[in-house]
């Protein structure tokens, strides 16, 4: 399982961690070139990697995302999505709600 992201008391995250079931433990995500922080984006698992896309960083200057990024577990490597070629409009919250 792979958790990242998200929000805390006061702050929006870019941080992460894998659970390994069959030993019960965690290790940290990598960082580096990881999306911004954010909270209340989209995450979908491929089979091979995690992708991203949108959400929000609900501290007042930030604002709402169109962009994300593709975790991949093995190599531990974060690599930008592109928002190229009618790339979605900015989205926020799991459920789909738009924001322009």
């Amino acid at each position: 399982m792979i958790v990242w992201a998200g929000h805390a008391p006061g702050a929006v995250l870019n941080t992460g961690g894998r659970y390994y079931p069959g030993t019960d433990s965690w290790a940290a995500t990598s960082i580096t070139n990881a999306p911004t922080a954010r909270d209340r984006h989209t995450a979908v698992w491929t089979g091979s990697e995690m992708i991203v896309w949108g959400g929000a960083n609900l501290l007042p200057s930030e604002g709402y995302f169109n962009t994300g990024g593709r975790y991949n577990p093995t190599t531990e490597t974060w690599t930008a999505t592109s928002i190229a070629q009618r790339a979605p409009r900015t989205i926020w919250s799991h459920g789909g709600l738009a924001r322009e």
